[in-house]
């Protein structure tokens, strides 16, 4: 039988804090679990990095260093290190994002494929991850999606891109790192999706390397896993999934709505995650042609996996079976896992402070509209915090 008091224990999962870093930690979701106080801050914030202010040091002691590992891979060492030493590996993930030119897209692979190499020297880092709009336009994969003819110049600059994705691929076969390509918006995302399958047919024959993502807010996204699966049976190779519940949802219904087509959202959270637990329990009844990275921060999808694992003797620390929750959240899930012997990795965003507040300013946002997360999070470092006391 499985522990369902497991995510409870606040001992396990704040060991690596400070007593300064647990009143950060509190200070910072009180903030969060304020709409208004996020919307002005967020202002504040873009006013104050646009009109260079001296903000950044600010910025970098309070949210970015909760948030992120650091401005670099060398910054992010000292993190890793210590994570590793409760068991939890790390995902480096490069938060720069909306770039739109090929030199941009150049750096970016550089960036990517120095990663790999930095992840061959260490244990601790056994993945690494990268969005597709980092190696190419967005407008570019959305015109590829909606099948409309590419001129001579697109047709090379997708060239590129494809060049890009395979070199990533390739190096990580050869260092036996794996790789999770991450999701965006379904508008752009079918030309992504067959790009990362091309990569699957290549580099998943015997192990799974490449592993592409599913926003289980999108209602077909289990008819596309199931679809895939077969095609990876009868072609022989390996299914790789990161499964998360998705990042786009308000920009989805939105643009649903603009153009006159039906939402590619699920119609309420009891749907979203209805998909999410069935397409893990898919993958887990699967498990010898998927293997799953299991990108979530919802304690019962945790229990549900923990479950299934138990019912279907897959071993705690299977390779096919990772758990992954975001740096400075969800710390009672991540370290009371490790702490049971189950693959656990944190994603750590990094780069510079001023090019990783769009994805920092994203964070607080859906902190925000997830109020049960914030709650959560609030209770637990009060819970700790009571405990130290004591």
């Amino acid at each position: 039988m499985i522990n369902r008091s497991l995510f409870e224990n606040t001992s396990t999962a704040f060991a690596l804090k400070s007593d300064s870093e647990l009143e950060r930690a509190y200070f910072l979701f009180k903030m969060i679990s304020s709409q208004p106080l996020v919307r002005i801050g967020t202002a504040a914030t873009n006013f104050a990095l646009k009109a260079n202010l001296p903000v950044e040091g600010l910025i970098r002691s309070t949210v970015f260093d909760h948030f992120c590992g650091g401005v670099n891979e060398e910054d992010c060492l000292s993190v890793i290190d210590k994570l590793y030493t409760k068991g939890v590996s790390s995902v480096l993930d490069y938060s720069v994002e909306g770039k739109e030119i090929e030199e941009e897209f150049d750096n970016a692979l550089q960036k990517i494929l120095k990663i790999i190499r930095f992840c061959e020297e260490r244990e601790a880092m056994p993945i690494v991850v990268f969005k597709p709009t980092g190696f190419g336009r967005f407008l570019l994969y959305q015109k590829k999606t909606e099948g409309k003819k590419l001129s001579a110049s697109e047709n090379e600059e997708w060239n590129r891109i494809v060049e890009r994705f395979d070199a990533v691929c390739k190096l990580a076969k050869e260092k036996d790192v794996e790789v999770l390509i991450d999701a965006e918006e379904s508008w752009m995302q079918d030309a992504a999706d067959d790009l990362v399958e091309d990569m699957m047919r290549k580099y998943n024959k015997g192990k799974t390397i490449v592993y592409n993502t599913l926003q289980c807010y999108r209602w077909d996204r289990l008819d596309y896993l199931k679809a895939l699966h077969q095609r990876g049976k009868s072609e022989g190779f390996n299914i790789g999934m990161k499964i998360v519940r998705g990042a786009y949802m308000e920009k989805e219904r939105s643009r649903a709505e603009d153009k006159g087509y039906e939402s590619p959202i699920c119609e309420n959270k009891k749907a979203t995650d209805d998909t999410f637990n069935n397409t893990l329990t898919y993958i887990l009844e699967n498990l010898n042609e998927i293997s799953v990275f299991i990108g979530t921060h919802n304690e019962e999808s945790c229990y549900l996996a923990l479950e299934l694992m138990e019912r279907y003797n897959i071993a705690k620390d299977d390779n096919n079976v990772w758990f992954g929750q975001l740096y400075g959240m969800s710390d009672h899930i991540s370290y009371n896992l490790a702490s049971e012997g189950y693959n656990v990795a944190k994603y750590i965003p990094f780069g510079p402070v001023k090019d990783v507040m769009p994805y920092l300013i994203r964070r607080a946002e859906e902190n925000t509209s997830v109020a049960g997360q914030t709650n959560r999070e609030l209770t637990l470092l009060k819970t700790e915090r009571k405990r130290r006391k004591l």
